[in-house]
């Protein structure tokens, strides 16, 4: 009698892996027995990240793929190459991220970037990858989580439904304050969907207070005096990329999460400490803002959401 293969290891992906918050999600999952798959838009630095992961976790299995997205096209290219090499996937960390760009750019599409790169190229993903997410989840499986990752920030962010691309009036920081409330409305709303159509996904988002990391330093550059400001106060009231990727790696990994939880630290206003739930604000739980962005979301991305594959 022939013995049958080992069952491959769950697969997870990390958007924006290569640095920071990412790589240090990557790492924890990849401890945690996860095939890894970090997701970016350059190799370089995606090797290096592979090697990281290693480093961390000797023989961990991690692979770079490329995926840009800034452009739509890319994302659907990137969905395509998983569906032909995996059948399953388990987690999906949307993390990829820009902040405060100090003056308005678009994406390949059109998009102002903040909004296209945080948030509505995660969307399209998403749904392009149900299919595997869903056959995770089939039969006696635990379900596949999909966790986006939102920001303190959303707390100050309004879905501009009128001026989504910050044409009529750009402001870097509301521009990523938007991005990162649609983030947290799309977790909740994926949740709901899940559980409308039966798809059995657990969806959950994270945010990891105020962590020191490059894409924080590119951010407080778009306002000198406060970027000033923050070089001075931030080793006081933040924490390290390592340490801000834990509340999304419960996310990820905990028994206690629920559906549509959300969390962050659990220090003073959630800016550093242990993963807990966190506070939503007032525009996060505003059902019908939720419901109008996910069908607006699905216009301009041209997502399905079909769990056939």
């Amino acid at each position: 009698m022939t013995e049958s293969a080992p069952a491959a290891a769950p697969l997870a992906i990390v958007t924006g892996a290569t640095a920071g918050l990412g790589l240090e999600t990557a790492k924890g999952l990849a401890a945690n027995g996860y095939r890894v798959i970090v997701a970016g838009r350059n190799a370089d630095k995606g090797k290096l990240a592979c090697h990281a992961v290693r480093a961390h976790q000797p023989g961990a299995e991690v692979r770079f793929e490329w995926l840009d997205l800034d452009s739509l096209a890319s994302v659907r290219q990137f969905a395509a190459r998983l569906h032909e090499r995996e059948t399953e996937l388990h987690r999906l960390i949307n993390n990829a991220g820009i902040m405060a760009l100090p003056k308005r750019e678009r994406t390949e599409d059109g998009f102002e970037r903040q909004f296209g790169v945080n948030y509505l190229g995660h969307f399209l993903l998403t749904s392009l990858l149900l299919p595997l997410l869903v056959a995770a989840s089939s039969g006696d499986s635990a379900p596949a989580r999909v966790v986006q990752l939102s920001s303190l920030a959303h707390r100050g962010g309004k879905i501009a439904f009128d001026d989504l691309n910050g044409e009529r009036d750009y402001d870097p920081w509301r521009a990523y304050r938007q991005s990162k409330l649609a983030m947290l409305l799309f977790a909740q709303a994926l949740q709901r969907q899940s559980d409308r159509h039966g798809w059995g996904l657990l969806s959950v988002a994270a945010h990891p207070g105020l962590s020191r990391t490059a894409l924080f330093d590119a951010g407080v550059k778009s306002r000198a005096l406060i970027g000033q400001a923050f070089k001075l106060v931030m080793p006081l009231i933040s924490q390290s990329a390592d340490q801000g990727a834990r509340p999304t790696l419960h996310a990820a990994l905990a028994d206690d999460v629920r559906p549509g939880d959300y969390f962050g630290p659990d220090g003073f206003s959630e800016t550093r400490g242990a993963p807990k739930r966190a506070h939503r604000s007032t525009s996060a739980r505003d059902q019908a803002v939720e419901d109008r962005l996910w069908t607006v979301s699905c216009e301009l991305t041209g997502a399905a959401w079909s769990s056939d594959g």
